[in-house]
């Protein structure tokens, strides 16, 4: 296996600023896409990350694919080929989706630079840390639940689909729907814990981790620079420690949070070849 490196040294990193504004900018879509279906202004764009659809392309999240395909017990073509594209993405960047795309990490990162701003302290301690093979029996139990019931349970209860739905709900019938409660909760977690759904209980990332398990971008350390400050460590969202070469793991989601916070420039984004 070879690997094509980047060189993180000597130069400033932005993947934080960058990552804000893909995060930005993707909350943007489902927040006015409603609004312009509503008033019929354009309505290229349809759905939400669920399932989003522009023009004739549609792309379909690969969990609630799944689902489907569990529940119906029937495989649908365009289906199947709407989840294509997000596979392989995530066989590509891994986690790229939770890190750079997702809205409950948009909204972490928002009360993030929320909570830094009211006590001054640039390091966010995490209160509740719990095993992260948590996230594998969360995304088992979602498909056992998923057979059980009948019914595909992510479809109905997604947080990230619930800010879609709750938006639409409010522009077409002026009213939320009562399942936003879950979408409270995870957002009341992250003030015990930095993407506490995220880390243990979104079955979604589980299986976009384990799609991503041998993703071609991955964090390189050069350990010759890495001073182990620490630094990296209490950047990443996860709880994760890339100067531990975590950055590697199958949990990391490629956010770069490590990256920038790296002083001597010892960690840098990989393309890994085989």
């Amino acid at each position: 296996m070879t690997e094509h490196r980047g060189n993180g040294q000597g130069r400033r990193r932005r993947y934080n600023t960058l990552r804000f504004a893909v995060l930005l900018a993707a909350f943007l879509v489902i927040l006015l896409n409603p609004f312009l279906n509503y008033y019929k202004a354009i309505t290229l764009v349809q759905g939400w990350y669920q399932s989003l659809g522009i023009g004739e392309l549609w792309f379909v999240s690969p969990l609630e694919g799944l689902e489907s395909i569990l529940v119906t017990k029937k495989l649908y073509l365009p289906a199947l080929i709407g989840m294509l594209p997000p596979v392989l993405l995530a066989l590509l960047l891994g986690r790229v989706f939770c890190g750079w795309i997702c809205p409950i990490n948009f909204f972490g990162e928002l009360l993030d630079r929320l909570r830094r701003l009211i006590s001054r302290k640039k390091r966010l301690q995490d209160r509740l840390v719990l095993a992260r093979r948590l996230l594998w029996f969360a995304l088992i139990g979602e498909f056992l639940l998923t057979m059980i019931l009948g019914a595909p349970i992510f479809v109905i209860m997604s947080p990230p689909g619930l800010v879609g739905r709750e938006i639409m709900m409010a522009v077409f019938f002026h009213k939320l729907a009562v399942e936003g409660v879950v979408l409270v909760a995870v957002l009341l977690l992250e003030l015990l814990t930095r993407r506490f759904y995220c880390r243990y209980f979104c079955p979604l990332g589980g299986l976009l981790a384990l799609i991503g398990s041998r993703r071609r971008l991955v964090i390189h350390q050069e350990l010759e620079a890495c001073t182990q400050c620490g630094l990296c460590d209490h950047a990443c969202p996860l709880g994760l420690n890339p100067s531990l070469g975590e950055g590697r793991s199958v949990y990391c989601w490629n956010c770069g949070a490590c990256v920038d916070s790296c002083r001597p420039g010892a960690l840098d984004f990989t393309w890994r070849v085989r």
